[in-house]
């Protein structure tokens, strides 16, 4: 451990809880230093890509990308601490594994107990405990049970026509100015492109987070449609589909989608 002031990251999709849970860690443990917030998973992987805080306290059931799908990016790299609405299953499953867990409303006994277990651990520079099978056991829970199913058939403007297009199809999606640009596979695996009025950020949500992910800001590509990811200068990557000319950025936000390419 080091003589820096240890740090956190909060990730909640509810701004006024995560006001309240900076407060009370705050009182619980004033030398703790919360150097980054994320309204849901997706920015909770890049703010902790960014800032590389010891301890991550992640909300379960927030929208796009779960808190415990997160901690699968962020894995071995950070103490976990998963924030969660009273679910027997989870709190089970909790306590079973080496994972940590406050429930909602968090109350400041139990965070007390939970402070004192991380400062422990970081103390003793104890490492962050293997936990992918529960994570993984976890996130196909909540697919299953949390909320409506990925989106599956995208209508696309082609021209003057309107086209319905499988999801699983698409090779990736991009911004472009007021639209969103579609690039799927047409009949034959014939390269097709179309244009929708569902802005990428809002698109993107409702996407399966397995198999789509942001490469760039403007950027969702689907894994499946990789070919290989050559690396580039200051931390940046290209993607290479198969069977399109098309190259497309990876910003430096997003290179943990492809480390271990």
């Amino acid at each position: 451990m080091t003589d820096q002031r240890p740090t956190a990251l909060i990730a909640d999709d509810e701004p006024l809880l995560r006001k309240q849970l900076t407060r009370l860690l705050a009182e619980a443990w004033p030398g703790l230093q919360v150097v980054a917030q994320a309204r849901n998973g997706r920015e909770a992987v890049e703010q902790f890509e960014a800032q590389q805080p010891d301890i991550c306290f992640l909300d379960v059931h927030m929208p796009g990308l779960s808190g415990v799908e997160a901690a699968r990016f962020i894995g071995r790299r950070a103490h976990l601490v998963f924030v969660t609405a009273f679910d027997q299953y989870a709190v089970q499953a909790f306590e079973q594994g080496a994972l940590d867990y406050l429930v909602k409303p968090v109350e400041p006994a139990r965070l007390a107990d939970t402070v004192a277990r991380l400062q422990d651990r970081l103390r003793a520079a104890q490492p962050v405990h293997d936990a992918e099978a529960l994570l993984e056991q976890l996130a196909a829970r909540l697919r299953k049970d949390d909320g409506p199913a990925p989106l599956r058939w995208i209508r696309v403007s082609v021209g003057q026509s309107l086209r319905l297009v499988s999801v699983d199809e698409i090779d990736f999606l991009r911004s472009d100015e007021k639209y969103t640009l579609v690039a799927w596979r047409g009949d034959g695996g014939k390269a097709s492109e179309g244009l929708i009025r569902t802005p990428l950020k809002e698109l993107a949500a409702q996407l399966d987070a397995a198999h789509f992910v942001q490469v760039h800001r403007s950027v969702v590509v689907n894994l499946r449609a990789i070919s290989h990811v050559t690396r580039g200068l200051n931390e940046t990557a290209h993607v290479h589909l198969k069977g399109r000319e098309e190259v497309l950025p990876v910003s430096r936000s997003y290179l943990h989608h492809f480390r271990q390419m």
